[in-house]
């Protein structure tokens, strides 16, 4: 199974699309910082924080996510490596796994951009206005700009970055079984937004019922996951990692029951 997650990884990687998807994610993380600086010091109107939010890691992953999974997974079914693979003998299981892997180290990839960029930005110590509607990256970037990092901020700031990453990760598992069963990149990607936009309006929902709040925090898509900052504390950080984990494991293992009972043509 590590030959086959190393195989994944390595076509991942050498692919031209992979080699976009990541190109997308740096421009649109500069720019997104650069249009929230421009508007906290009067360069642009607040009305370009619309813009700013489109450019930001939660709206721009819930697209190039879909579209990961569906040009990895589903092309897979296409050019028969799938079919192939399970001639050979390689167990449904590992097959579901090694995919998974290399799919979650893509968008891994994908985000470092983003964390790369706020931590530079953080560094700059300077104001960023990103508007109302900030998630994840963008959240954190809007709430901790023109703070001054010491050398404990550092390790505080890492350690979001890398729940952050966890928890848009677990969110795009969901991609996982719609790129196997469905087999139609087109649908796996707006599908996949669908379900994004919807977490959103869910988050409103959760605003206002105590009981929903609390089933929804057991998803990545819940709780306050998405709104992390440096004065988070380490017990919410740890609970995020552990939801989202958990989250991750049970969709793999819904993927692998699903597929072992799947017809392959």
């Amino acid at each position: 199974m590590i030959n086959m997650i190393y195989a994944d990884i390595y076509k991942m990687l050498k692919s031209t699309t992979a080699k976009v998807l990541l190109a997308i994610t740096v421009l649109s993380s500069i720019i997104m910082a650069v249009l929230g600086n421009a508007i906290a010091e009067g360069r642009l109107g607040a009305g370009f924080s619309g813009i700013t939010f489109l450019l930001s890691d939660v709206n721009v992953m819930s697209i190039l996510g879909g579209v990961a999974a569906g040009t990895f997974i589903c092309g897979d079914f296409e050019n028969k490596t799938i079919h192939q693979a399970i001639a050979c003998g390689c167990s449904r299981g590992k097959i579901v796994i090694s995919k998974a892997v290399a799919f979650f180290c893509g968008v891994v990839i994908m985000l470092l951009p983003y964390a790369a960029v706020t931590g530079i930005a953080l560094g700059l110590n300077r104001n960023f206005n990103l508007g109302k509607d900030a998630l994840g990256f963008l959240y954190l970037l809007a709430n901790d700009s023109n703070t001054v990092i010491n050398g404990t901020d550092l390790l505080k700031l890492a350690a979001v970055m890398a729940v952050l990453i966890m928890i848009l990760t677990a969110q795009l598992s969901v991609c996982l079984p719609l790129a196997l069963f469905i087999k139609k990149p087109v649908l796996v990607v707006g599908i996949y937004y669908a379900i994004s936009i919807l977490s959103s309006q869910l988050l409103i929902l959760a605003r206002n019922s105590k009981v929903f709040d609390k089933i929804y925090s057991l998803t990545p898509f819940g709780g306050k996951y998405l709104f992390m900052t440096l004065k988070t504390e380490a017990g919410s950080l740890c609970k995020a990692l552990i939801v989202s984990l958990m989250f991750i494991v049970i969709i793999i293992g819904i993927s692998i029951w699903m597929f072992r009972k799947a017809e392959i043509k």
